[in-house]
């Protein structure tokens, strides 16, 4: 195994008794060897070197979709783990949405098998009912036996109460992990776009934030009642952080994700009539972004999300309302959330997942496995379908002004980089 040496890197991470200096990393079969000002380099040494280069823990994106097994033609596990790798991720966890829905543990076997020997760990999400249908509960102890990480069904809510509740009790018998994405289907009825004054002048029927807010209070009613964990993916509406805030004062086992484009954009942008935007939950309005953004800066969002989401363009360049809700958004979650987060904040969310999933952390400090993200965050540039590593192009970021830039990984002995 080749020795890496990366010279002259800003360390970020507070954990590290090495934050905040410029220094050489000496790598050797994975483990962190030497930290120092300077290493001298040798011939069998591979160097990474680059200007403003700066290295944190590995990051973790908890939402990412790749569609193998059983639509393959929008995104393979093996190309979708070298997009997260360029684009900064040590690790990510993949939604059940593939054909055959991840319900069973033959299925946590074959996506796990698949990504054997790759720099990104992939870690898999399993179905919480069964083919993600909200009826009868999945096999979720043999899928936590086979290596999933946590249960939910992907943009589906449980709409029967009493199934959210006998999931809560059930997995606390192996302190499994519920996820219960917030949505009720009466109220968003034909819903494709946040309700307001964009959706009102537009002619575009909308989604009430109240479909979000009702189904969070309804599932925190139930956590408080059943005791467990629940994490709360993508909220995006000012009164669902409310509810969030005063579930955590209160002592429940909360936690909850926002996604990148909800922090970087609104509905202003629906004007174009462009598919790309259309995503679920819905962008909302300037005064809910705002309230995102405070919520991640106060802790009460604990991690982000890119939400990737590969589409082939058969899904997405179609009629405004006849287009599947989703964006790929891992080659430019960094970027983009550099120009509205400070970095120090990013990298605390883009890490958090792992401790929300039961996932050991490695500190950047000798002696510790190397599991690493590389970037930049001087440099500004505008993302293009250049930039777009993913097999579907359905980017919502196409033109967007970006601040610095992740490079790549180090991590299962392997160095990966753009």
């Amino acid at each position: 195994m080749t020795t890496v040496l990366i010279k002259q890197v800003i360390i970020q991470d507070p954990k590290s008794p090495f934050h905040n200096q410029t220094v050489d990393i000496k790598i050797e079969n994975g483990i962190i060897t030497a930290i120092a000002p300077n290493i001298d380099s040798e011939a069998h040494y591979e160097l990474v070197e680059y200007q403003n280069l700066n290295v944190s823990q590995g990051w973790m994106d908890c939402s990412v979709s790749f569609g193998e097994p059983g639509y393959e033609d929008r995104e393979t596990i093996t190309n979708g783990l070298n997009t997260a790798a360029k684009s900064g991720f040590t690790a990510v966890a993949l939604q059940p949405n593939s054909l055959p829905i991840i319900d069973n543990q033959a299925q946590v076997k074959f996506v796990l098998d698949k990504a054997k020997e790759h720099p990104t760990n992939l870690y898999p999400i399993g179905a919480l009912t069964k083919n993600s249908e909200g009826e009868d509960l999945a096999e979720l102890f043999d899928m936590q036996n086979a290596g999933a990480i946590a249960f939910g069904d992907y943009k589906k809510a449980i709409q029967n109460a009493n199934i959210q509740k006998i999931a809560l009790q059930y997995v606390q018998d192996f302190d499994g992990l519920v996820i219960s994405f917030s949505q009720d289907n009466n109220l968003k009825g034909k819903g494709i776009v946040h309700e307001g004054i964009v959706s009102t002048s537009l002619g575009l029927k909308g989604i009430p934030s109240l479909t979000e807010e009702l189904h969070i209070a309804r599932n925190l009613f139930l956590l408080e009642y059943t005791g467990g964990k629940m994490h709360i993916p993508t909220i995006s509406s000012e009164k669902s952080v409310a509810l969030i805030k005063e579930a955590k004062a209160k002592g429940l086992n909360v936690t909850c994700s926002v996604t990148v484009h909800n922090l970087v954009f609104t509905d202003e942008v629906l004007t174009s009539f462009d598919s790309r935007y259309k995503v679920n939950p819905p962008l909302r309005d300037e005064k809910a972004r705002k309230t995102l953004i405070e919520a991640v800066l106060d802790g009460t969002i604990d991690c982000i999300t890119s939400d990737h989401n590969p589409l082939d363009i058969e899904l997405k360049k179609l009629e405004f309302d006849m287009a599947k809700d989703g964006t790929i958004g891992l080659e430019s979650a960094f970027g983009a959330l550099m120009t509205v987060l400070p970095l120090k904040v990013i990298i605390e969310k883009l890490t958090a997942a792992k401790t929300i999933f039961g996932i050991a952390e490695n500190t950047i400090t000798v002696g510790n496995k190397a599991e690493l993200s590389l970037f930049t965050t001087s440099n500004e540039w505008t993302f293009s379908k250049e930039n777009i590593l993913s097999k579907s192009k359905n980017s919502a970021f196409l033109g967007q002004n970006m601040k610095g830039k992740a490079i790549g990984i180090f991590n299962n002995g392997k160095l990966i980089t753009q």
